[in-house]
C-alpha cells in the first residue's frame, strides 16, 4: 500500500495510472480537488479496489494521520502543490499556505505514523512466519523500509540561459517566483526532517513534466 498526495493532478494522475498498470499494489490517494485536481483522469480506475480517492488536504493532520493508521502505507509520495509561476505572482499566499505550511503538516504526520513502526518485521529477526501471517508480513511497513518521496521542481535552482549548462543536484538554490520559492521552502523542510528526525526521504526535482 502507497499513499499519494496530489494524485488527482496532472502529473499525479498519471503515475497513480502508470503504478496500477505495472503493480497491483494499492494505493489511497489524497487529492484537494481545486482547480489542479481532475477526477476525470483516474476514471479508468472506477471500481478498481486498488485506488481509492480521498477529497481532502495534505494540511488537515488529523485526516492524514487517520488515513496513514488506518491504511499503513509503506510509502508516501508526495505530488501536491500549489503550481504555475502566474498564478503565484497574483496570489502567492495560497503557495505559502500549500507548499510551505501543508508540506510541515504533512511532514509531521507522516513523522508521527513512521516513528510508531516496528524496527524491523519477524522475519528479520529469525522467525519464521507461515501461510497468511507471511504474507501480511511481506507487506507491512518498518522503519527501514519506509520512505517519504517529495516531488519538486527544477524551478528552485533559478533561470537558465541558452548556453548554461542543464542543472545538476549540486546547483545552488535560486528560487525566483514565489512559487520556486514556496517549492524550495519545502524541500529545506524535507531535509531538515530527514536530518534532525531520520524520516527517510527522497526529493525529486523534476523538469517539464508532461
Amino acid at each position: 500500500m502507497i499513499l499519494v498526495t496530489g494524485g488527482a493532478g496532472f502529473i499525479g494522475a498519471n503515475f497513480v495510472l502508470d503504478w496500477l498498470a505495472a503493480s497491483d499494489e494499492p494505493i489511497i490517494n489524497l487529492d484537494k480537488l481545486t482547480y489542479a485536481g481532475n477526477p476525470e483522469t483516474l476514471a479508468s480506475l472506477q471500481g478498481d479496489a486498488r485506488h481509492q480517492l480521498v477529497q481532502g488536504d495534505i494540511g488537515d493532520a488529523a485526516l492524514v494521520s487517520r488515513l496513514l493508521a488506518e491504511h499503513k502505507p509503506r510509502a508516501v509520495i508526495n505530488f501536491a502543490a500549489e503550481s504555475h509561476v502566474d498564478r503565484s505572482i497574483h496570489g502567492p499566499g495560497e503557495f505559502i499556505e500549500t507548499n510551505i505550511v501543508g508540506t510541515f503538516r504533512l511532514l509531521e504526520s507522516v513523522r508521527g505514523y513512521w516513528s510508531g513502526l516496528p524496527d524491523s518485521d519477524i522475519r528479520e529477526q529469525g522467525l519464521a512466519p507461515t501461510g497468511g501471517q507471511a504474507q501480511a508480513l511481506a507487506q507491512a511497513p518498518t522503519k527501514s523500509g519506509f520512505r517519504f518521496l517529495h516531488v519538486s521542481t527544477d524551478e528552485v535552482y533559478g533561470s537558465l540561459s541558452q548556453s548554461d549548462p542543464a542543472f545538476a543536484e549540486t546547483n545552488r538554490y535560486e528560487p525566483n517566483s514565489p512559487y520556486s520559492a514556496s517549492k524550495a521552502a519545502s524541500d529545506h523542510l524535507v531535509r531538515a526532517w530527514h536530518h534532525t528526525y531520520g524520516l527517510p526521504v527522497l526529493t525529486t526535482n523534476c523538469s517539464n513534466n508532461y
